[in-house]
């Protein structure tokens, strides 16, 4: 354990965490006299006016668990035994006032391009250069403004605000830099004091000291905009999770097309590959490489839609193998004879009511959900219709609003997965039956 000191290290400190958050937790021990906020690590820095009143806090927290707002955070003394400049610095300057801003944007939903950042910052002074990165923090973007003034009204006025309604949380910093250097002007960076500016090689880097090459940002086409025009508006995405994202999904990723590898080529297709991993996005198209039977490339509608695939998804059982799903480094599934085609597909599951959708979005189960079953199905039906899957275990038909629906349990996760993909959108009794993992532990009378 570290000796006591002025400075205590705090862990686990969220983008949802203010300093002010941090200044009220600590606060009714003794006076704080610097404050530093490590965001790319999720750490702060804090540092009381003497020992004794550290010693208090960390005393009190060794007994109670600090939260803030419904987030555990951990609390030591720091190896630092007072808070140096180089220390403040290490994120950026903090509140020592600066003409460029540092900003960091969370849960990302949308993509975040110059112009957008443009219309954002400009209405507190005239905005002359951006340069947008990403980094382990997330997607950062530096914004250099022609007078420190116009930056400290747009840190005041826009820190901890979102760019859309439920997403983009915006971080802001003054900058440690003194002169942002811009080389290309696109959708990644610049310099509207110089419009002249070409526009961006593939393959070039900005170089710019500092931050690292943006190429793989969002690309810079209209395919962008029709991939997210498929996703349900922020704040309802928000809100079918709750308020927040699931453990684990940031919410910034940008790739949209995932390979799926260590498939049972024996039994799968590009049908059954869609039934499984439309339950998390729209699919765009899918692609079987033949040259390796057990990979594949799902492309799907956007960038949040593949992070929730991936998540939910990687290691799954299917067909006695266990999936492995990974980003692809491909940004997209070129069309051809070899690619099945699925955006049109009136079997997308988000092209209505996205956000409902969104809800139900878990690892596989050993529980599935049927619904859009005929009035007179009976449940002998529905197991007759499954059971060669695996072993059924329990089952129940009710009805819900007037519409017929099923659960139904197997005796393992990979049998309802293996019955999911290869029953969802089958016919039975004249109707084209959907299904879903429930996330239902087992089936109760009321269910």
């Amino acid at each position: 354990m570290a000796e006591p000191s002025k400075v205590i290290h705090v862990r686990n400190v969220g983008h949802e965490i203010s300093e002010n958050d941090l200044l009220q937790l600590f606060q009714p021990f003794g006076v704080i006299s610097k404050l530093v906020m490590l965001r790319a690590k999720n750490q702060a820095l804090l540092q009381m006016q003497d020992i004794p009143s550290a010693i208090s806090a960390l005393q009190f927290y060794a007994n109670v668990q600090p939260s803030i707002r419904g987030r555990n955070v951990y609390v030591q003394f720091s190896s630092h035994q007072e808070l140096t400049t180089m220390e403040q610095n290490a994120q950026g300057r903090g509140d020592e006032p600066n003409r460029i801003l540092l900003l960091t944007v969370h849960h990302m939903l949308y993509p975040i391009t110059v112009e957008v950042l443009h219309q954002v910052f400009s209405p507190y002074g005239f905005v002359e250069k951006i340069v947008t990165f990403q980094k382990s923090a997330g997607f950062q973007a530096l914004i250099q403004y022609q007078v420190r003034q116009s930056a400290v009204e747009a840190r005041t006025s826009l820190q901890g605000r979102n760019i859309y309604d439920g997403c983009c949380q915006l971080d802001i910093q003054f900058s440690n830099l003194d002169e942002l250097q811009v080389n290309y002007n696109n959708d990644r960076s610049r310099d509207f004091t110089n419009p002249n500016l070409p526009s961006e090689q593939k393959g070039r880097s900005s170089h710019q000291p500092g931050y690292s090459d943006a190429g793989g940002m969002y690309p810079a086409n209209g395919a962008t905009s029709a991939a997210f025009s498929q996703m349900a508006n922020a704040a309802a995405i928000a809100d079918a999770f709750g308020g927040g994202l699931p453990p684990g999904i940031s919410g910034t990723n940008d790739r949209c097309t995932v390979l799926v590898s260590n498939l049972n080529s024996d039994s799968i297709d590009e049908d059954k590959l869609f039934n499984l991993f439309s339950l998390y996005g729209n699919i765009v198209r899918i692609k079987l490489l033949r040259n390796k039977p057990d990979h594949a490339l799902v492309q799907l509608g956007d960038g949040f839609q593949a992070e929730l695939a991936v998540h939910f998804l990687k290691g799954a059982m299917l067909f006695g193998k266990q999936l492995e799903v990974n980003f692809s480094k491909h940004p997209n599934i070129t069309q051809g004879a070899d690619t099945h085609e699925y955006m049109n597909s009136n079997l997308n599951r988000f092209n209505r009511n996205a956000a409902k959708n969104y809800r139900y979005c878990c690892s596989p189960t050993r529980m599935i959900h049927l619904s859009t079953l005929p009035q007179d199905i009976t449940e002998e039906d529905i197991v007759s219709h499954l059971e060669e899957h695996g072993t059924i275990t329990n089952s129940k038909l009710f009805e819900m609003n007037g519409k017929k629906q099923a659960l139904v349990q197997f005796e393992t996760e990979e049998q309802a997965t293996e019955a999911l993909v290869c029953k969802h959108a089958s016919s039975l009794g004249g109707s084209i039956v959907r299904i879903s993992f429930s996330q239902l532990q087992e089936i109760r009378e009321n269910s």
